[in-house]
């Protein structure tokens, strides 16, 4: 398939494909007569694996260990494990942070009782 139909069937951008196979996250496919570079399956799961990756969160480094890992099944699982720890602490220290920032703009929220923006709490906790 050329790049615009594995683009579409893994929900990628093209450009996205061409910038995972520049970054060796991906092979480079074959190429057809007229240049057009054709992808085959292996691709298609490649960069279905590393878009579901980026949707949870994964940084690029994290993917292509990931993708090192995966492409050693008789590997050790304890790495994959880790990394998926450090993310996950690093989702629950986003968590605590955006847990502190409602609270910050709940308090500035709801108790203003200026009729004008010039009196306003939440512009005024902006301004600071």
């Amino acid at each position: 398939m050329k790049i615009g139909e594995i683009a579409r069937r893994t929900g990628l951008k093209i450009e996205t494909v061409r910038f995972y196979e520049a970054e060796g996250l991906v092979p480079a496919p074959i190429r057809s007569g007229g240049n057009y570079r054709l992808y085959d399956r292996s691709h298609l799961d490649r960069l279905s694996f590393i878009k579901r990756s980026r949707d949870l969160g994964f940084t690029l480094n994290q993917v292509r260990a990931l993708l090192r890992l995966a492409d050693d099944p008789r590997g050790s699982c304890a790495e994959a494990d880790q990394i998926a720890a450090v993310h996950i602490a690093e989702i629950d220290r986003k968590l605590a942070d955006l847990s502190a920032l409602r609270g910050e703009i709940a308090r500035w929220g709801g108790t203003c009782t200026a009729s004008t923006v010039a009196d306003c709490r939440v512009i005024d906790a902006l301004s600071q």
